[in-house]
């Protein structure tokens, strides 16, 4: 049974999302789709970057992945469909693709080129879906696009490092259903670059010179249960993804708030770690 994912930014109010699965019905009926959202914010590309990133390697392998974000045709916005890490992609090349490929490299891309016979105003219905159950079949990629080598690169979502390696300059990506905000600095790059040094977090006027491994970690579980009062404090952490989250402690978003809310932190406002100074001796001893 082929299995199909869909990410796009439809929402669920309008048509487009049952219309794009009985598209893959009518065209395979034996396809099983799943959801893994439709509730990417418009356009946003990072985002989807995030979550797509996060998501498919839960999936088996030969799993089918239809991307519809920013998906309009255009010179500047090709169509691609793409192998990687034993996983198909079909998507727009606006940029979502890198962040997925920043470790593991494409097996093989094409440019789609079948629309050259498809003229389409909706090209997730029209032509990601014949795409993707080509895939299904079996095809191969060369039957529906030219083979090519390389895609657009999403420049912010690299984090940057001075050349000193003493400041790793990052940004948020993405803002969770808690209000929580999480980075594009990894938990790889950050003991890459900090190998063991004390460090300073700053979000906006807000510091942290401490890492937890998990949320209740903030939490004195010795102090009886009445007396404790940790609803609230922000903290520091590397989530499930292993990206550098500004969090506040069991937020909800209807009493307490969010980090986001709460601290003031935005989409795209720069979050860095800048980390202590060494000398080549102390340096050489660290390392």
């Amino acid at each position: 049974m082929p299995l199909l994912t869909l990410t796009t930014d439809f929402g669920t109010k309008d048509h487009f999302v049952g219309a794009v699965k009985g598209a893959i019905y009518k065209e395979l009926s034996t396809a099983k789709v799943v959801d893994i959202t439709h509730h990417i914010s418009p356009f946003n590309i990072t985002e989807t970057a995030y979550i797509l990133k996060n998501s498919y390697k839960s999936f088996p392998k030969g799993t089918i992945h239809i991307i519809g974000v920013d998906s309009e045709l255009s010179v500047d916005n090709k169509h691609i469909a793409l192998e990687l890490d034993n996983h198909f992609f079909i998507c727009p090349d606006n940029g979502l693709i890198s962040m997925i490929a920043l470790e593991i490299k494409p097996t093989k891309i094409v440019e789609i080129t079948i629309h050259n016979h498809i003229e389409s105003s909706f090209p997730v219905l029209d032509v990601f879906v014949k795409v993707a159950c080509h895939i299904a079949r079996g095809g191969s990629l060369t039957v529906i696009g030219k083979e090519i080598t390389s895609y657009k690169n999403l420049i912010e979502i690299q984090p940057k490092v001075n050349q000193s390696q003493t400041i790793i300059s990052g940004g948020i990506i993405y803002i969770d259903n808690y209000g929580n905000v999480i980075s594009n600095i990894s938990k790889k790059l950050f003991n890459k670059i900090g190998k063991g040094r004390n460090f300073i977090i700053t979000a906006r006027r807000y510091k942290f010179t401490k890492i937890y491994n998990q949320y209740n970690e903030i939490v004195d579980f010795s102090i009886p249960k009445e007396r404790r009062q940790n609803d609230g404090e922000r903290l520091a952490l590397f989530n499930s993804a292993d990206f550098l989250e500004i969090a506040i402690y069991r937020s909800n978003l209807d009493t307490v708030g969010g980090a986001s809310s709460l601290l003031g932190l935005s989409y795209r406002d720069s979050i860095t770690v800048e980390f202590e100074t060494v000398t080549k001796a102390e340096f050489t001893t660290i390392h």
